[in-house]
């Protein structure tokens, strides 16, 4: 019996932005390989700070959620170019300390066996 395997394409993006938004781990672990990766926007290194396998990747998004409770991903666009693809968002959230951030950002996906195996985000934001 053949087994039918996620399509990648803009609709598939939007499911995957849809669960940031929803603040649902379930349902956005569910767009990730087993052997995913997480790269931040900043963190120790020139790639931010990196994150393996579904146990790290998971800790590592609910914690936005954990430093933003209120956060969401608004005005997205999304692309898609046959094993990556790209996603621009405006991110909106107030910190445990009452601060809001606004920040334009960008997400650059790798695409494997019909998920997202790479995660890599890139981001501006307001500096005062």
């Amino acid at each position: 019996m053949e087994t039918m395997k996620n399509t990648i394409d803009i609709k598939f993006l939007e499911n995957f932005s849809a669960a940031w938004n929803a603040h649902d781990i379930d349902a956005l672990m569910s767009f990730m390989t087993d052997d995913c990766i997480f790269e931040t926007a900043a963190g120790g290194h020139a790639y931010g700070n990196r994150f393996t396998g579904h146990e790290q990747v998971r800790k590592a998004f609910e914690s936005a959620w954990i430093q933003f409770p209120d956060a969401q991903w608004l005005d997205a666009n999304h692309y898609v170019f046959g094993d990556n693809g790209i996603s621009e968002w405006r991110f909106c959230g107030t910190d445990l300390k009452g601060v809001k951030l606004e920040a334009n950002g960008v997400d650059v996906f790798t695409f494997k066996d019909g998920k997202i195996f790479k995660k890599n985000v890139f981001r501006k934001q307001v500096v005062s």
